[in-house]
C-alpha cells in the first residue's frame, strides 16, 4: 500500500497556503511582533521601565540607609544605657561604702558614750544602709526597665507591620 501523503502528491491535490496580501501567517507574526515593539520604542516603555526600576532602587537604598541610622541609635542608646547602669551600680557601691564607713564612726563615738546609745545607734546606721540599698536597686531596676522598654518599642515597631496587627485585633476581639 502506498503512503497517504505520496499519494495526496501524486494525485495533485496539494493544499493552498493561507496568504492575506501574498504574506503568510509567520510573516504576518513578525509584522505584528515589529509593529508591537515599534509602539513600545516610540512611547518610550523602556525609559519609563527604567525610571521605575531607578526609583525602586533609591527608595531601597532610601530604606537601607534609615535601617542603618536606626541601628546606629540603638546601638548608641544600648551603650548609653549600660554606661548609666554601671554608674548607677558604681554610685550604689559608692553609698554602701559611705554608709559602712558612717556606721563604723557611729560605732566608735557610741563605745564612749553609753551602751544603750550604741545600739540604737547601730539600728539607725543599718537601717540607712538597707534604704540606700534599696534605693540603688530601685534606680538600678527603672533604668534597666527604661532600657528594655526602649528596646521593645524599637523591636515591637521594625517587627509589626499591618497583617500582624490585623492579627492581634482579632485576636483581642475573640478573647472579648
Amino acid at each position: 500500500m502506498a503512503d497517504p501523503a505520496t499519494t495526496h502528491t501524486e494525485v495533485g491535490h496539494e493544499a493552498p497556503e493561507a496568504t492575506a496580501f501574498g504574506i503568510d501567517p509567520g510573516g504576518w507574526v513578525a509584522l505584528a511582533m515589529l509593529v508591537v515593539f515599534a509602539v513600545m520604542i516610540w512611547q518610550k516603555v523602556p525609559a519609563m521601565i527604567g525610571r521605575a526600576l531607578d526609583a525602586k532602587i533609591a527608595d531601597i537604598r532610601a530604606q537601607l540607609d534609615e535601617a542603618k541610622t536606626l541601628r546606629a541609635e540603638a546601638e548608641a542608646l544600648k551603650k548609653e544605657y549600660e554606661a548609666k547602669a554601671a554608674a548607677a551600680d558604681g554610685e550604689a557601691a559608692a553609698m554602701v561604702e559611705r554608709a559602712k564607713a558612717e556606721s563604723k564612726a557611729i560605732l566608735a563615738k557610741a563605745k564612749s558614750d553609753a551602751e544603750a546609745l550604741v545600739e540604737r545607734r547601730t539600728l539607725m546606721a543599718e537601717a540607712k544602709i538597707g534604704a540606700e540599698e534599696r534605693a540603688a536597686i530601685d534606680e538600678v531596676r527603672a533604668s534597666a526597665a527604661k532600657a528594655a522598654t526602649a528596646a521593645a518599642t524599637q523591636l515591637i515597631a521594625e517587627r509589626s507591620d499591618a497583617k500582624t496587627d490585623q492579627a492581634l485585633v482579632d485576636q483581642a476581639i475573640a478573647a472579648l
